[in-house]
């Protein structure tokens, strides 16, 4: 399973932006969670979720600078 493209996170609305950031901060809690009970079989969902999240961060940060930027360019 290849590592998601952060060109697919970039095409997200925001509110599908927050919505899919929610999704994968439950999905890290639950792999947690399975291996501490150690019934994890996939630990290469670790890096793939840890991944995601990034992309979806840094996606999210960018729409906020870009944001500030355009309203102190404004005034």
């Amino acid at each position: 399973m290849p590592l998601p493209k952060i060109s697919e996170a970039r095409e997200l609305s925001d509110e599908q932006l927050n919505s899919e950031i929610s999704a994968v901060k439950r999905q890290l809690f639950q792999l947690r969670l399975q291996k501490s009970t150690r019934q994890l079989e996939k630990p290469h969902e670790f890096r793939h979720a840890r991944h995601r999240l990034a992309q979806l961060l840094t996606v999210e940060s960018e729409r906020k600078r870009a944001a500030e930027q355009n309203t102190s360019e404004s005034e």
